[in-house]
């Protein structure tokens, strides 16, 4: 079966891209049904058993089902690569509850078969918190390492436009999507099937959670396409430590390199799943820098974030460019 979107007249110059972390939250559900099925997130979902504790997993499971198929109104359309969070779940708490009824039953196929914490009064509110948990403890740390392999997909994507056209682009996202003329079909597992104008544009959103291509499962949704991202396969492989040469004599290697790291806010957990280290052997060297005054930190919510000193930013040009 295949969604068919037809771009007609402007809606061809309207084809976006966009980021979203909700629907990173969302399809990451899956790995909980089938964690088999996602070997590249390994490393991540065996961090993520360690936090389901806390996290209400009875409302989070019911979210999805044995297909592992989630509710359209779970993922509203993003608006740019830039999509926050905290956005997207306002967005989802103002969900009139006869659109999120009707998405339930789009899904579970009778009101019978919704799982009872989705027919409880309060179900809504209690998704958004049950969501936003799930967020801060299993997703906030990693999600600057997320956004920068999804946003490079998409800059990826748009050199392809410029320099192949449409056609190109689309049959780049999967072997499942086609453009012939001023139609883009994108051929899906699911038994859904219709065909739509796309009236205001076409939305194009990377996941690093499909094994192919997925759409709105109604044609009332506004029109998006979610294709697998490149280099999804390299997420949690462990990156290099940069360590310039001066600056490695005086501090050591390892202090070295995490300094040449720190020019953008990092936590220690992000760092040490970005290198493939403990976290307990980064915070001991991200507090010796802190000490002798190469680096400072905020704590932001959960976590206390790192990052370079004007001392450290010093530092560091120096052992770049060294006087002659």
């Amino acid at each position: 079966m295949s969604v068919r979107y037809k771009l007609v007249g402007p809606d061809l110059a309207s084809v976006r891209f966009a980021v979203s972390p909700l629907n990173e939250l969302i399809l990451s559900l899956r790995s909980w049904r089938d964690p088999g099925r996602y070997p590249i997130h390994l490393p991540w979902i065996r961090r993520m058993q360690q936090a389901r504790d806390a996290l209400d997993t009875e409302m989070l499971l019911a979210l999805i089902d044995e297909r592992t198929w989630t509710p359209d109104f779970l993922s509203p359309p993003p608006r740019s690569p830039l999509t926050r969070i905290e956005d997207e779940l306002t967005t989802i708490a103002a969900t009139p509850l006869d659109v999120v009824h009707r998405d339930l039953r789009l899904i579970y196929r009778s009101d019978e078969r919704i799982p009872p914490p989705l027919r409880e009064p309060g179900a809504l509110s209690r998704v958004v918190t049950a969501l936003a948990g799930y967020w801060d403890r299993c997703f906030a740390a990693h999600w600057p390492r997320m956004r920068a392999l999804l946003e490079g997909d998409v800059t990826h994507r748009g050199r392809e436009i410029a320099q192949h056209g449409l056609a190109t682009m689309f049959a780049g996202l999967s072997d499942r999507v086609t453009m012939t003329g001023d139609t883009v079909e994108v051929r899906l597992h699911s038994n859904v099937h219709y065909t739509r104008p796309t009236l205001g544009g076409l939305t194009l959103v990377p996941t690093m959670w499909t094994p192919a291509v997925a759409a709105p499962i109604s044609p009332d949704k506004p029109p998006m396409i979610i294709y697998l991202a490149r280099g999804s396969g390299t997420l949690w492989q462990p990156e290099p430590l940069p360590a310039p040469g001066a600056l490695a004599a005086l501090l050591g290697a390892h202090r070295a390199g995490l300094l040449a790291r720190m020019d953008t806010p990092a936590s220690s957990t992000e760092l040490a799943t970005r290198l493939g280290v403990t976290t307990t052997a980064v915070n001991q060297h991200l507090r010796a820098l802190r000490a002798g005054g190469l680096l400072v930190s905020a704590r932001h919510g959960r976590s206390v974030l790192y990052r370079r000193s004007d001392l450290g930013d010093r530092l560091l040009t120096g052992s770049e460019n060294p006087q002659r």
